[in-house]
């Protein structure tokens, strides 16, 4: 797997509140895997994390949303967390990146409230994710389907539930691995 993303870039989104169990997650995979990734977010410096009831850690912010393009990546990790979500669809600079990555068919794993954010993007009208319950309503506002399963894959599209983060972990690296191997085979 670690050669699948040799010299691949995957960009994390996130905002304060952000769910910290699925940072943590696909930050340990992708560590374990050796691939590169840079934490985006609309703060300076850090962003925090919420876990359970209460804020988190910190983790470093890499890029300032407002100043980075989704050219720069090669795939989109979008976690969750209600409260970082909320913030993160009120930035345009957010649904600018979002709508970069799904525009150019570049791969993206989102996960919990996180997957809410595919909204973001006219292009994910047709889409079929997984999501939590609470988040149904908006994304069939937008013209996706629900999927029935915990973690569903549309083409380049992970979603997630969020229940079992370290097997959608493992599916993002293999999505982000197999993406990498296509883009050499053409």
């Amino acid at each position: 797997m670690t050669d699948d993303l040799a010299g691949k870039m995957i960009a994390i989104l996130a905002a304060n509140g952000f769910d910290e169990n699925h940072m943590t997650a696909i930050q340990r995979i992708f560590s374990k895997a050796k691939a590169q990734y840079k934490v985006i977010a609309p703060e300076q410096g850090l962003v925090n994390g919420w876990q359970g009831s209460g804020w988190g850690h910190y983790f470093t912010v890499d890029s300032q949303i407002n100043a980075a393009l989704g050219s720069d990546f090669d795939a989109l990790v979008i976690v969750g967390g209600e409260r970082g979500v909320s913030k993160l669809k009120t930035n345009p600079h957010a649904r600018r990146i979002v709508n970069h990555f799904l525009e150019a068919r570049k791969p993206v794993a989102a996960i919990g409230a996180g997957v809410a954010l595919l909204s973001l993007s006219g292009r994910s009208a047709g889409l079929e994710v997984a999501a939590p319950a609470e988040f149904h309503e908006e994304i069939r506002a937008a013209k996706m389907t629900v999927a029935a399963e915990e973690q569903h894959i549309d083409g380049v599209v992970l979603s997630a539930v969020g229940k079992n983060m370290e097997m959608w972990a493992e599916s993002a690296l293999a999505l982000f691995g197999s993406s990498a191997e296509m883009e050499r085979a053409a």
